[in-house]
């Protein structure tokens, strides 16, 4: 099937697997972290939130309790979270400073370590499958701009117009921001819908939420494969053709057999850190280790995102699978993340609170 500075340190474990054995399928995933506290959103947008994240996990945990691959169900919630225009990915991407909307993403695929990438895409309608088939179908790991678009259409992938992507809040925040670097603001796109009223309450509280606004899932299957995809629109008014951690294999992205890492967050500071690839070299680490370590897949998440990333001033978080474990780890006061596993139920989650 194709389908600043940082703030006090949060950590939240998701729910364990029973035993020490991976899950027979279990799949984790996150929809961007941020300023995201419970005074500052209502209760309709909070419900919103929690019922798209669990339809999303739900989707996986269907997929893979029904015998399905880890990579199929990466791309099918991916594939929905980047239809969902309250992600910033996909529909819901943020705009360039050029009045743009540019999309990264990627895919890994833990038994074999083979990869696919794509960066500053404009008119393919969900990267994710851009990403897989950059995997599956061409020699290469990453592909961007115009020759990434080429390859989609020459894999018979989705086409949009770019106003396809256009979201009237994500506009509003890029005008916004804009002015405050001094630019100028860019004409509206040909093809976008009238403007319409967008509410400041809820322009602020956006611009905290998605400021490491990007979507990743995380999936082990019932025949032992586990995959990590990612995919984002960036950050809001994002200039000279910037690209984050999201496409970048190790930093945004990482799957070993047995761990498995999609992030979020100012992704300058996780190129720096090789996040995603040096939270698994952690977990490899513990592993080797003469004594049997309690919840190791959690020891690896916090000592890169609550020490290290913390230490170098960077904001955002991971979601991971550690043998087959959900796992999250966080140093924002929030961060959007469902989880589910075989013979359990879902767990949804926004703030930093919450269990």
């Amino acid at each position: 099937m194709r389908i600043a500075a940082a703030f006090a340190a949060l950590s939240v474990s998701a729910p364990a697997v029973a035993d020490d054995h991976a899950a027979s399928w279990s799949i984790v995933l996150h929809g961007g972290a941020g300023v995201i506290e419970r005074g500052d959103m209502d209760a309709e947008t909070e419900a919103a939130y929690r019922e798209a994240l669990d339809a999303a996990i739900r989707a996986g945990g269907d997929i893979l309790a029904d015998g399905g691959e880890a990579i199929d169900a990466v791309e099918a919630v991916i594939r929905l979270l980047e239809d969902d225009p309250k992600f910033n990915a996909g529909r819901g991407a943020v705009f360039t400073s050029a009045g743009a909307n540019e999309l990264d993403a990627s895919i890994m695929r833990g038994s074999d370590l083979q990869a696919g990438a794509v960066a500053g895409v404009t008119t393919v309608r969900h990267p994710i499958s851009l990403a897989r088939a950059v995997m599956e179908d061409s020699p290469h790991v990453m592909l961007q701009g115009e020759g990434a678009e080429i390859f989609a259409a020459d894999q018979g992938l989705e086409q949009v117009d770019p106003a396809f992507f256009f979201t009237e809040r994500r506009w509003a925040s890029m005008e916004r921001r804009v002015r405050g670097l001094g630019l100028p603001v860019p004409p509206r796109p040909e093809g976008a819908p009238e403007p319409e009223p967008i509410r400041e309450g809820a322009l602020n509280l956006m611009e905290r939420e998605h400021a490491f606004g990007t979507v990743g899932v995380v999936a082990l299957d019932q025949a032992g494969e586990l995959v990590a995809g990612t995919s984002t629109g960036g950050t809001t008014a994002k200039r000279w053709g910037r690209v984050g951690d999201s496409p970048i294999i190790g930093a945004g992205t990482y799957a070993t057999p047995i761990c498995g890492v999609s992030a979020t967050g100012t992704g300058e500071y996780f190129i720096r850190l090789n996040v995603s690839a040096r939270i698994c070299h952690e977990l490899e680490m513990l592993d080797r280790g003469a004594e049997d370590q309690p919840d190791p897949g959690q020891q690896a998440a916090d000592s890169v995102i609550q020490e290290a990333l913390t230490a170098l001033g960077g904001d955002g978080g991971v979601v991971m699978l550690a043998h087959g474990q959900p796992v999250w780890s966080f140093n924002t006061p929030g961060m959007y993340r469902a989880s589910y596993v075989a013979g359990g139920e879902p767990v949804v989650a926004i703030f930093g609170d919450e269990d």
